[in-house]
């Protein structure tokens, strides 16, 4: 099957998905409608964590309860994060990427020969053919989304730092409340896997993804079609 077609396939799904998504969200928000109430009859709201900021598109701070939102600040490393939205931007959380970086992990730019990875093997519809990590991070830098144009891939350690284990059952495992569309699955780091585990080993190198179902990190191919949230900041050790 060509690539045209199958992109069309994936478009279907992933528009079927959000659509029990966004049903699943309405009975939710009905759920939060009569936990408000109970809390306004007496009872006590869900707490919020205050180590994260919510900022608008300006990268300007809003209250806890406040919406929408653009970005997170963490407040223990000064880092911020690009918040995934269902609106088919470049910010879509349904949006996925294979890993290619035309610049050195300090963020130089190199020789497109020097690049790595595999170019425009994830499914994205935000423009007609690039769908790879670089061409995420050169869109957000040019939108300078929250004010930034330093967005790149994380690190490990910076990704895994999201990790919460003691969310609710079945949803992903980080603050939900401030990162919402986040998925089950393999998100992708900055660092290369230069020899890959099996099942992928012949398809060596390859580069560490964490996955928030798990909480763990695994090494996939670069051609591999993962989630990204990227980050903006000075690296964090």
């Amino acid at each position: 099957m060509n690539r045209v077609v199958s992109r069309s396939m994936n478009r279907s799904f992933i528009q079927k998905q959000k659509q029990r998504m966004r049903a699943v969200g309405v009975i939710l928000g009905l759920l939060g409608i009569g936990l408000f109430s109970s809390w306004m009859a007496g009872g006590k709201p869900h707490a919020m964590d205050s180590r994260w900021i919510k900022l608008d598109k300006q990268g300007q701070p809003l209250a806890p309860w406040a919406g929408p939102w653009a970005c997170i600040l963490d407040q223990n490393t000064g880092l911020i994060w690009e918040n995934k939205l269902d609106d088919e931007s470049i910010h879509d959380g349904y949006w996925t990427y294979s890993w290619y970086l035309e610049s050195d992990l300090g963020g130089k730019r190199v020789n497109k020969g020097m690049a790595l990875g595999v170019e425009n093997m994830g499914d994205c519809y935000f423009e007609a053919s690039r769908c790879d990590t670089q061409d995420l991070i050169r869109h957000a830098n040019m939108a300078k989304t929250c004010g930034r144009d330093d967005w790149r891939l994380p690190s490990v350690a910076e990704l895994s730092a999201l990790i919460k284990l003691d969310g609710r059952p079945g949803s992903a495992t980080i603050a939900t409340d401030f990162f919402p569309k986040t998925h089950r699955g393999d998100y992708w780091t900055q660092q290369t896997a230069e020899q890959l585990d099996a099942p992928f080993q012949h398809l060596s190198p390859g580069a560490y993804a964490v996955n928030f179902g798990t909480g763990k990190v695994y090494g996939l191919p670069h051609r591999n079609a993962a989630f990204v949230r990227l980050v903006s900041g000075a690296k964090t050790p």
